[in-house]
């Protein structure tokens, strides 16, 4: 930008494997410099990489409000970074000026390149700016994405977040269990949605159909709408495939219930399930099951046997309150 005046055409490529802090100012501010930005996302089809459509989204999501702001996609051939010779760059270079099919006025690059890299090798004809991004490293952020979540911008966080389910019986303590670990790494929490919809009778005995339609995707929309403001993990209480067991327990759920809560279990994963034993007392709030209260083994068991048809493995955790407490953290430290 000289003279205060606008460049005509910029461009600005990476990885963003993941996307940062320092590349969504490197984005911002060259969309403010130029009447026209194209962003070129670079990928590979390797399982390094991040999936080139949740990268255009990120980009998208930082720069849609902006308005001259187009997106390049180009697969990378190569399998790693070493690999990138000259003979790519030249081959790169020509699709992306095919891409944009106009002069490029001036090229953006972090400090992370210099005037030696391959931007100013294949694009002469551009100004080379670089922007200083000393703070952040790609590198450092891949080996520990949870030790700089700060470098992530919001959109970006969801896809790290860590999901954890706790499942088990009736009266075992995963709901108190669920808001305290949510408490103790000060993140979101998803309640059992199926604690209220299930009692609009009065008694879960009397549900509707629909009651299990609503508490199945009502908990899957919640979820997806908490994901979005977790910090770094999202404790779950109870899922769909809790759901599914109560509808066989009861015998009031449907068969388009019963597949819709297996369809959404194809869709879900977990980084850690935690079963809650029923080794605790069993506390009678009104409207627990005294069939479940009597045989509480046998239901847990029945659960866990549910999870495991669906390909799930879940972590057991008895004891006392404190102890379970202790042994859930133990647990999700892991994960990071």
């Amino acid at each position: 930008m000289k003279n205060g005046m606008r460049y005509h055409v910029g461009m600005y490529g990476g990885s963003f494997n993941p996307l940062h802090n320092g590349h969504k100012e490197c984005l911002l501010k060259a969309a403010a410099m130029c009447e026209e930005l194209y962003v070129v996302i670079c990928s590979r089809k390797d399982a390094s990489d991040i999936d080139a459509r949740i990268k255009y989204r990120w980009v998208y999501s930082l720069t849609s409000h902006i308005g001259n702001v187009k997106i390049i996609l180009l697969e990378d051939r190569t399998k790693d970074n070493k690999d990138y010779t000259e003979e790519y760059w030249d081959e790169d270079s020509r699709k992306v000026k095919d891409a944009i099919g106009k002069k490029i006025d001036v090229v953006f690059c972090g400090s992370d390149y210099d005037e030696n890299s391959f931007w100013n090798k294949c694009y002469p004809e551009s100004e080379l700016y670089i922007f200083p991004r000393d703070e952040y490293n790609s590198t450092a952020l891949r080996q520990d994405i949870y030790g700089h979540w700060d470098w992530l911008p919001l959109c970006v966080r969801p896809y790290y977040v860590k999901k954890v389910l706790i499942i088990g019986s009736e009266s075992c303590g995963k709901s108190v269990l669920t808001i305290n670990l949510a408490h103790h790494y000060n993140t979101n929490y998803l309640e059992e949605v199926g604690r209220d919809l299930s009692m609009l009778s009065g008694t879960d005995e009397m549900m509707l159909p629909e009651d299990y339609t609503r508490i199945l995707l009502e908990h899957k929309d919640k979820e997806i709408q908490l994901m979005k403001q977790s910090n770094k993990v999202l404790f779950e209480d109870t899922d769909c495939l809790i759901t599914r067991f109560f509808m066989d327990f009861l015998e009031n759920g449907n068969e388009a219930n019963k597949k819709l809560a297996e369809s959404i279990a194809a869709l879900n994963r977990y980084d850690l399930i935690l079963h809650a034993e029923p080794d605790v007392e069993f506390v009678q709030d009104g409207d627990r099951s005294e069939e479940i209260a009597a045989n509480r083994k046998l239901y847990s068991e029945r659960i866990e046997k549910l999870y495991e048809k669906y390909g799930f493995k879940c972590e057991r955790i008895s004891g006392s309150y404190v102890e379970r407490y202790e042994k859930a953290i133990e647990l999700v430290d892991k994960l990071f």
